[in-house]
């Protein structure tokens, strides 16, 4: 059973990496891309990870391996809202998404389709794809793209019936070699044997190269010979049982593949490395044999990578120069080839040359001892030309001069090797993108802690902001306790380093604590070694306040850094000053929201209510959530709605929803009028904005109710009896949209005693997590508070209201507003004798 059950799970992954291989070709060929990749829900809630990437290497798109779904992306954006996202060309990207457009910086556009899944999308397929420029987007054939998002989500589905964790997915992404568009040069693959168990791993590599589609091969050494060549399995079985006994063939074999075309196959013994396992290489020299023997000939160095990265060719030269034998480079990839020619900023010219399909060019050092020879250390030039199908890269000692490279005209290695542990001159840009996303002051401090102390060794920040001519501390971290205490609200005037670099506009340098304690002396110090900064933050000619930035030990300050340093003080304080004015926007959106919200609600004898309204905790904490109860003829209207957004608009607009509400309320109009004419004043009022809401009329006497949704999560209802339920009413879509959308009417009875719910997303809503999971927690929350209110034999439902948004009210990273409203019908009382 344990072996069926193991089994079982083998096939399941092997069929989704089927799914997936073929949504992404597929998606690959209908968008004229360069690369497709799909991205599926992780086991982390609110984490969508890369499950399968094709026509880049793996390696060069790991920054964006994994994505949070609250984040500024164009596929984060994909699932959380359940629309297409299509980018045109760069100059759009960087204008919705500037920090995708960063990670990115090539003339591309890209389309992001969700997959259906239900309630909320499985994952989202995305493709890179060149950016347009004559074509407009809307002759992209986007609904293609749909239908093959949706047959992915329907076969993901049925894969996952009963099996939930089947379409999870938390491992590295699969790379898929995308589908050639010329006959293959040359094709290398990979795998190991293992003589006790005949079991071999093969590399995805060796897969494509004899035709298996993956979950097709066994995994056996006989599986192996056949499909190497069938008519010299024997040979082949014979080869790997004498190099498992130390006698490896004296050079690799010569076979024939199916075709009749010509294939090699070399082996080498098993090493305690390997684990007990003889490894191979399978290479087929393809229709392009020939022009690899000239190849060979060249006095530059020549290898070519394939689309996952694999080294497919290497000439003699290239063996030569990079001090590696061929069978450590040929089928393996690059990152474990040649590892110092990798990682920043090798990366990112090697994508530059995939993703732009513009040649680049740069020098790198070979380490000393690359390989095990002796000797290395040496500067190469390096020139990257893209294909098709192969990115063909050169070498050339930087110091000769007789053999061409291109616009490589720098013949003279750099004089010491680039520092890629602080790279400061990319600082500014990665700063100021991260600071994008940062509206507070806290924010804004986080965001330098991350990406400025890195970068420069920097282990204590202190950043102080100019108020009425004094200077107040915002943010510090790394600093004893209480040591910047008696500087809070030093005045202008102070002899201190961090006034007078304001103050001057000229920021401060000091490389040891004894040189500052020299140009300032009886300030108290915090130790008795380490260097300072001291950066005036200016805006715009306006002083803004002091950063300042500390570290352990004596350093000097290179020319570039303070520089840098200087600029990057300048980018912290438009991002301080726009946080100043964000604290004035949210105070004015604050007292806006609360003069809209209803400071008590109307009273009916039959009828109790209760309202509740929490800000969000994150960003622009007022929203345009509201609640209202409204007299409607002789009866009463409950009310509960959503705008899209934060922030002033988002409450002007709901102010004005709540009063056209209000007048249709006060009108007696039936639900389904309420709704369409509400969308259709917001329509009119176009503020680029849609809004959620549901209206319910009751009569007291009877308890019947009539109700009309749009687009707002269902109401929830406590029985007398306890018993609790989602009222599952028919609704129409959001407001704002369609302004012909209709909104169907349906019924209810509210018994005596039954409490209803109505509420906004924001309190059964949390990234990562089904909103349904939020709902039911909701639901079963509101029977235990019903029966508490009713075991301590009270009828307040203020009670239950504080219950149901306790844990919300405590949440400090609350992103979105929450509003609820409770009624309950009360019983008549029995008339007097």
């Amino acid at each position: 059973m344990a072996g069926s059950g193991g089994e079982h799970v083998v096939g399941t992954r092997a069929r989704l990496a089927a799914l997936l291989t073929d949504a992404s070709t597929s998606a690959l060929g209908v968008a004229g891309g360069g690369v497709a990749g799909v991205y599926l829900r992780s086991g982390t809630p609110g984490l969508l990870r890369l499950a399968v990437l094709c026509g880049l290497p793996g390696p060069l798109f790991r920054p964006w391996w994994r994505l949070h779904v609250g984040r500024p992306f164009p596929v984060a954006d994909a699932y959380r809202l359940g629309v297409r996202v299509v980018l045109a060309n760069a100059a759009e990207t960087v204008r919705r998404y500037p920090q995708f457009a960063a990670g990115l910086p090539f003339p591309l556009g890209s389309v992001h389709i969700p997959v259906p899944g239900g309630s909320e999308p499985l994952g989202v397929l995305t493709v890179l794809r060149p950016a347009e420029t004559d074509t407009p987007a809307g002759e992209l054939d986007q609904e293609l793209l749909a239908r093959i998002a949706e047959g992915l989500g329907a076969e993901l589905l049925a894969l996952a019936a009963g099996d939930a964790s089947a379409i999870v997915w938390d491992a590295e992404p699969l790379g898929v070699r995308p589908p050639s568009s010329r006959p293959v040069r040359a094709g290398v693959g990979r795998f190991s044997w293992d003589p006790e168990t005949r079991a071999v791993h093969a590399d995805d590599c060796l897969h494509g190269l004899l035709g298996l589609r993956p979950g097709e091969f066994a995994g056996t050494d006989t599986a192996l010979a056949d499909a190497v060549a069938p008519l010299d399995a024997g040979r082949i079985l014979a080869a790997l049982r004498e190099t498992a006994a130390g006698k490896p063939p004296g050079a690799p074999l010569s076979l024939r593949a199916p075709d009749g075309t010509p294939r090699l196959l070399d082996l080498w013994p098993a090493t305690e490395e390997s684990g007990g396992r003889v490894g191979g290489v399978v290479f087929d020299p393809g229709p392009g044999a020939a022009a690899d023997g000239a190849a060979d000939l060249l006095p530059q160095g020549v290898f070519c990578l394939d689309r996952l990265g694999l080294v497919v060719y290497v000439n003699e030269a290239a063996v030569r120069l990079t001090g590696r034998e061929r069978d450590l480079l040929l089928g393996r990839p690059l990152w474990e080839a040649l590892p110092w020619l990798t990682g920043p900023p090798y990366d990112d010219h090697l994508r530059g040359a995939l993703l732009a399909a513009d040649p680049v060019h740069f020098h790198a050092q070979r380490p000393a001892g690359a390989g095990g020879e002796p000797g290395g250390g040496d500067w190469l030039a390096v020139s990257a030309h893209p294909g098709a199908d192969l990115l063909t890269c050169t070498l050339v000692p930087a110091s000769r001069m007789e053999t061409p490279v291109g616009p490589v005209s720098e013949a003279q290695p750099p004089k010491s090797p680039p520092d890629h542990s602080m790279t400061p001159l990319y600082r500014p840009i990665a700063l100021a993108i991260a600071l994008t996303d940062a509206v507070t002051a806290r924010q804004v401090s986080a965001v330098v802690v991350q990406e400025l102390l890195p970068a420069f060794g920097g282990r204590r920040l202190a950043i102080y902001v100019l108020q009425d001519r004094h200077l107040y501390l915002a943010w510090e971290t790394g600093f004893p306790q209480g040591f910047l205490a008696p500087f809070e609200g030093t005045g202008l005037d102070a002899h201190l380093p961090g006034v007078e670099c304001l103050t001057t506009g000229r920021p401060l340098f000091f490389e040891s604590m004894q040189q500052m304690a020299a140009a300032y002396p009886g300030m108290p110090l915090d130790a008795d070694e380490g260097a300072r900064a001291f950066l005036p933050m200016i805006a715009s000619g306006r002083p803004v306040g002091s950063c300042i930035l500390g570290f352990d030990g004596r350093r000097s300050f290179s020319t570039e850094e303070r520089t840098v340093l200087t600029a990057l003080a300048g980018l912290i304080a438009h991002a301080m000053e726009r946080a100043q004015r964000y604290d004035s926007e949210a105070a004015l959106a604050r007292g806006l929201q609360q003069a809209l919200l209803p400071h008590r609600l109307s009273a009916h004898p039959r009828v109790e209510t209760a309202g509740r309204y929490l800000p969000g905790t994150q960003g622009m904490d007022v929203g345009g959530d509201w609640y209202d109860v409204v007299e409607a003829g002789d009866g009463i209207a409950l009310v509960i709605g959503d705008v899209q957004g934060h922030g002033v608009q988002a409450a002007a607009t709901m102010g004005q929803l709540r009063s056209a509400v209000r007048a249709f309320a006060l009108g007696d109009r039936p639900p389904d009028e309420v709704m369409s004419g509400t969308n259709r004043l917001l329509i009119d009022l176009d503020p680029g904005q849609f809004a959620s809401c549901c209206y319910l009329r009751l009569d007291p006497a009877t308890g019947r109710a009539v109700v009309a949704r749009a687009g707002h999560p269902p109401p929830l209802l406590r029985c007398p009896d306890g018993s609790t339920r989602v009222l599952d009413l028919p609704g129409g879509v959001v407001l704002g949209v369609d302004p012909h959308a209709r909104y169907p009417v349906a019924g209810l009875l509210l018994e005596p005693d039954a409490i209803l719910a109505l509420y906004t997303d924001g309190l059964v809503e949390r990234p990562g997590a089904d909103i349904d999971d939020g709902i039911t927690a909701l639901r079963l929350a509101l029977g235990r508070a019903g029966a508490a209110a009713g075991q301590r034999g009270g009828r307040s439902l203020a009670g239950v209201a504080d219950r149901l948004t306790a844990t919300a009210r405590l949440a400090t990273d609350r992103p979105d507003d929450v509003a609820l409203l409770l009624a309950a019908r009360r019983s008549a009382r029995p008339s007097g004798p």
